[in-house]
Order: C-alpha cells, then structure tokens, then sequence
C-alpha cells in the first residue's frame, strides 16, 4: 500500500539520512518515477524533503524534523516499552528508569480513550537470567562508568584454558548474546580487541588512566569465531535415557533428536570436542551414552575416572 510505503520512506530516511532515488526504488520495489512522486506526497503532507543533485545526491529530511509520536500505533509502543522495560531489569539504574517512565507516560498518552487493562501484558522481557551468580550487575554499572568516561579497568578474568589473570582492559560495549552478557574492550596484554564474559570476571577496577577510544571492529552480527576454540569440529553420536528429553531439548535441534524403538533417545550432531561439549556430556551423568566417534567416548571414561579418584583418596 501507498501509505505504509510512505511510512516506511520517512523512518528511513530520519535513520539513514540521505537516500538515493535508485536505492530507494529498489528497496521498495518501485520505478525511479513513483519514488519521485512519493516525495512530493511527503513534502505536501509538510516533511521537508531536502533533494540533492550530482553522484552522491539523494532525499534526506531536514535535521530540525522529528516525527510525531502518533505515527507509531499502540502496539508498536507497547513493544517498545517491553523492551526497555527488560533493559531496566538487566541494569537496574537510574538512566533506564528514567526513560522506562518517559516511554511509558508515550504509551499512556496514546492510549487515552482506547480499551487498555494494565495488567495484561502479552510479551514480557527480562534480560536477568534465572540462576545468574550474584555480583553481574555491579560489575556492568562499573563498566558503564569506565565505558561512558573513557576510563581503564583492571579485570581478574578467568580464560578458557581456567587460568586466572589481571588484564588491563578499555572497555567498548556492553553486549548481550542471548541470556549471558559480555564486554568488548581492548586488551593491553594482547593488543587487540577481545570479548569478556562477564561471569568470568572475578573483580573489577575502576582505574583513573583515562584512554583515547580505538576504532571498533565490526560488531552489528556477532557470529561464534571457529578459531576460539581449538579441536576441529566432530560429527557426534549421543544416546541419551527418556528422562533427559527436557534437557536434551535445551541443547540441541529438533532435526539432531530421533526417538527410538527402545525408548531411548538418539542425538546425531556436529560440535567441537571442547571443554564446554565434555562438561555437557558430565552433567547428563548416566543418562548419555557417547556412541560415537570412539575418542570422545574414552575422554569422557577418563574424565569420569578422575572425578572418582577424588573420592577414592
């Protein structure tokens, strides 16, 4: 439809800035001449569409405009509100809970005159995740300060191979990858940027050293780097007793679990033999049994053995 074309027009050209005629029409699926005619709609409808000529030309609104509340629906600021809301569990600070109230009063504006009960809410979001240790929430204030006032942080981090050390750290962002949160900083030891997880870190230091900010690495898709973990990955046979179905279903594809004549449970899947793959299999106990490949099923037996050498002495 036209309108919501027109919609759509204005809220990117308020987030991008200047937009091509061409890039325009191919992202709407339109001719160059419906475009041109789409902006003469907007400036008559009183958005000052700005148009520049030559090769970097294009449409952007001018800088003064902003735009109406009310061309977002009810539902659109009801999930709007969901999420900072779930922000401000995560953070819990005064920043957020400020704009929690103002996004909200936003939504109780709009609502005036319309059917609204307060106590339903459709989609709720909590970025706190149940059974997380205590202490995350204080770091990520710590690095919301180092982060906001340039500042260094000193952090006793644990690293994959369990060893515990100081670095000095230039924090960047904070960053949430499902429920568990991270910090991207520089780290002076190695000279680059790094990912920390913030669970792993023990203490945190706010230093006085303030930093001059380094040009980031790209961060909008964080996609797991194979080269983070060492062994190769490895086609993976598990079979697993009926009673670990609800955890099995946690972990892996529905397309990787099979269930079988017996009433077990088959897992075939392709991971890497690491230290989180052998802490999984552990935590299954005796109700996994690695099928294959025949390396992974030793490792585990050795594995085990030596948690039973602990209490054999």
């Amino acid at each position: 439809m036209k309108i919501d074309r027109l919609l759509a027009i204005t809220v990117l050209l308020l987030n991008r800035g200047r937009v091509s005629a061409k890039e325009l029409s191919e992202r709407f699926e339109v001719t160059s001449k419906t475009i041109y005619r789409d902006m003469d709609t907007l400036s008559q409808a009183g958005i000052p569409i700005v148009s520049h000529q030559g090769i970097s030309g294009g449409f952007e609104i001018m800088e003064q405009f902003m735009i109406d509340r009310y061309l977002l629906s009810i539902e659109e600021m009801e999930a709007l509100v969901t999420a900072v809301k779930g922000i401000n569990r995560a953070l819990d600070d005064q920043e957020t809970d400020a704009l929690l109230q103002k996004v909200n009063n936003l939504l109780q504006k709009a609502q005036r005159g319309s059917i609204y009960n307060k106590r339903e809410e459709r989609f709720i979001m909590d970025m706190n995740p149940w059974g997380q240790r205590s202490g995350i929430k204080e770091t990520m204030k710590l690095l919301r300060v180092a982060i906001s006032e340039r500042k260094r942080v000193a952090v006793e981090y644990i690293s994959s191979d369990g060893t515990c050390k100081w670095r000095m750290t230039e924090p960047a962002s904070l960053i949430l990858k499902g429920t568990i949160w991270y910090v991207l900083a520089y780290c002076t030891m190695r000279r680059d940027f790094r990912i920390f997880r913030l669970s792993r870190i023990q203490h945190a230091e706010l230093m006085e050293e303030v930093f001059e900010p380094r040009e980031l690495p790209v961060i909008e898709q964080l996609q797991w780097d194979e080269n983070w973990t060492d062994p190769p990955q490895e086609k993976l046979v598990f079979k697993f007793e009926l009673e670990a179905r609800q955890r099995i279903a946690d972990i892996f594809h529905p397309d990787e679990i099979t269930m079988m004549p017996d009433g077990s449970i088959q897992v075939q899947t392709v991971m890497k033999p690491d230290e989180w793959l052998y802490g999984i299999i552990l935590s299954f106990g005796s109700q996994v049994k690695v099928e294959s490949p025949d390396f992974v099923a030793r490792e585990v037996v050795r594995r085990a053995e030596q948690i039973i050498g602990c209490y054999m002495n």
